[in-house]
């Protein structure tokens, strides 16, 4: 039996025709399943709120702050380091600012 895993390149890898349903269902996966309980709970619950009214900028938006590391966004959020302009909107949603 061949034991297969899946790299970070390939959880990244995303079929541009892909359909919106599918793209919000694998955003709210990569929400609820990141390193850290902490951001589990803050971008799952986000995720489950919100990314079905999204616009398609919005979702690549959050597609992007999710390739981030956990313990850069859990700063951000909790406000004990500064964000990245890229990210300042949306890490503001999400710490409720």
């Amino acid at each position: 039996m061949t034991d297969y895993r899946l790299s970070e390149a390939d959880l990244d890898r995303v079929p541009e025709d892909e359909p919106r349903e599918t793209r919000i269902k694998r955003l709210k996966i990569r929400s609820w399943r990141r390193g850290i309980k902490e951001m589990d709970l803050i971008l799952g619950g986000y995720a489950d709120a919100h990314l079905a009214e999204m616009s398609d900028e919005d979702l690549d938006a959050f597609d992007r702050l999710l390739k981030e590391n956990d313990q850069d966004l859990y700063q951000w959020v909790s406000g004990q380091a500064p964000v990245p302009e890229a990210h300042a909107l949306l890490i503001a949603k999400l710490a409720g600012r």
